[in-house]
């Protein structure tokens, strides 16, 4: 048996083949195409902003992994300290990190003071990929609007490919995008879902291999190949696995094999990082500190 027999026999995708199939998943988009500017945000929540109790007040047992740090993103370091996620996860561009942690503060700020919670300190999670080769970049033209849009489409069923922060994004050389997938497993006679999102702006044309197949080869022979490493990859994992953030982490540090069975690698100049949370566990904070 080789390794795609054991990945679709044994795990087999869930309904929609898509990180929502985690109960209570959400994911949206503000997608950006105009002239100089192909860019866009992407949202993922743990559950519809409108039930009770938020995921600021009763935060999800998360974790981080970085294969390699050539990034920007923002909320990391308190989420491998506390193991909880305690915003939703924003995905943008590089050089707009900056303006969707201030817009997600506010959002977050504007949400709680309508349920008579006071944000006095809030851990806002924001990843991204460079896509300076679609869009004029130093613009930052996404603010508190767009991700307002990203937050208004959040559905368990949404569009993959060029759309949101996966406009500009460029991967093997080829366009890049969003792409999601899901995985059902079983455990001690209980079934969980594993479902993953991407963000894929990595790697080199001629090291694309499909099936085993070196596609990219024949692929670079036709096209004019980005010859730099430059290029990172976000990856979102949520599952309804009640695992602590220490078994969490110890599943995201494997979710970069796959880049490898794909051709990729992990060059000076890329970032590879995986953020994961699981909607089993929710955490309570009292007196500073959080009890499950």
């Amino acid at each position: 048996m080789n390794v795609r027999d054991l990945t679709d026999s044994y795990y087999p995708a869930g309904p929609k083949n898509l990180i929502s199939d985690v109960p209570g998943v959400l994911v949206g988009h503000y997608t950006c195409h105009e002239k100089d500017h192909h860019t866009g945000v992407t949202v993922i929540l743990p559950q519809k902003e409108d039930v009770f109790p938020s995921v600021f007040e009763s935060k999800y047992t998360a974790a981080c992994h970085v294969q390699n740090g050539f990034g920007k993103s923002m909320g990391l370091m308190q989420m491998d300290e506390l193991g909880t996620l305690e915003t939703p996860i924003v995905l943008t561009n590089t050089l707009n990190v900056g303006k969707m942690a201030d817009a997600l503060v506010g959002h977050m700020i504007a949400l709680e003071k309508q349920r008579g919670v006071t944000v006095s300190s809030i851990n806002p999670v924001v990843g991204e990929c460079n896509d300076s080769l679609c869009n004029v970049i130093q613009d930052r033209v996404l603010g508190e609007k767009e991700l307002e849009a990203a937050f208004a489409s959040a559905s368990d069923t949404f569009s993959l490919g060029s759309v949101g922060a996966g406009s500009g994004t460029v991967c093997f050389g080829l366009k890049g995008g969003i792409g999601s997938a899901s995985r059902m497993v079983s455990l001690k006679k209980k079934t969980y879902t594993f479902g993953l999102l991407v963000q894929a702006n990595f790697g080199r044309t001629r090291c694309l291999r499909v099936h085993g197949r070196n596609v990219g080869a024949e692929i670079a022979r036709k096209i004019e190949e980005t010859k730099d490493d430059k290029g990172s990859i976000m990856m979102i994992l949520a599952t309804d696995c009640p695992l602590s953030a220490r078994q969490l982490k110890r599943v995201l540090r494997r979710i970069p094999n796959g880049l490898a069975r794909l051709g990729g690698y992990t060059g000076n100049g890329s970032g590879e990082v995986v953020i994961g949370f699981t909607t089993a566990g929710r955490w309570k904070p009292v007196n500073n500190a959080h009890v499950r």
